[in-house]
């Protein structure tokens, strides 16, 4: 009653691997991490000016705050007014001290923002830069 249809020596052996499925996945992630590789870099685009300026050797326990175009200032993701910025800074470096502070000013934001901004980080006594792209000489 419990019958084979057939016999596994009556297979066919085949030593052949089928990679086209495993192809078409791999190229498949390839393309989705092409994707989304340039919105994993994070922080807020803005056009820094243009300066001779070295490339920045980031510490490990760096902050950094950016001045918009529009005057909003972000500390890390965090979009703040100049009033907030003023009291949550001073805050921030009292409870989670960092090495250094690097301020990325668009180049349309109001110089007095980014002034600002420099008076406050420096008040704090912490190590701080300007961000700035280098200079593309022809």
């Amino acid at each position: 009653m419990n019958r084979r249809r057939g016999n596994r020596s009556d297979l066919p052996l085949s030593a052949e691997i089928n990679v086209t499925s495993l192809v078409d996945v791999a190229f498949t992630l390839l393309v989705i991490f092409i994707i989304t590789a340039p919105a994993l870099q994070g922080g807020i685009e803005v056009e820094v000016p243009e300066a001779d300026v070295e490339p920045i050797r980031t510490a490990e326990n760096a902050l950094i705050v950016t001045v918009e175009a529009d005057g909003t200032i972000n500390l890390e993701q965090t979009p703040l007014s100049i009033d907030e910025f003023r009291t949550t800074f001073p805050q921030l470096m009292e409870a989670a001290p960092r090495e250094m502070v690097y301020l990325r000013g668009d180049r349309r934001a109001a110089y007095e923002v980014v002034a600002q901004v420099i008076s406050v980080i420096a008040r704090s006594g912490v190590s701080w830069g300007l961000v700035a792209e280098p200079w593309q000489r022809d």
